[in-house]
């Protein structure tokens, strides 16, 4: 995907995001792996611990990477909880590397979700 188009398609996800959120500014990355870590959990609370929010973010983070192949979902626990297992070593990358990954996964996952 070339850096305009991803650019684009970021765009529309944060706004979708924002406009389901009903806020005022476009989300960060983190906000829009945070509720993709909801999404895969499938339930809400009104508050998640500063733990829980950062399993959240670990689950959106593995499920966008398996994709790629990376990881794979194992099941849940006995709270309901998805788990991943990594299947393949990640290649050395920078930060921009990582998050433009993230990124076009995350285009990816609401792309299969407006379809579902």
């Amino acid at each position: 995907m070339e850096d305009w188009e991803l650019d684009f398609e970021w765009l529309h996800v944060q706004n979708k995001v924002k406009d389901a959120m009903r806020r005022e500014t476009l989300p960060d990355l983190n906000t829009v792996l945070f509720l993709i870590g909801i999404q895969e959990l499938g339930r809400w609370k009104k508050s998640f611990t500063k733990e829980e929010k950062q399993d959240l973010m670990h689950i959106a983070v593995c499920c966008l990477l398996g994709y790629d192949g990376f990881f794979e979902f194992v099941g849940r626990d006995e709270d309901g909880w998805p788990h991943y297992r990594q299947v393949l070593e990640m290649p050395q990358q920078t930060t921009q590397q990582q998050e433009r990954l993230l990124k076009i996964n995350a285009v990816r996952y609401f792309k299969e979700l407006e379809l579902a």
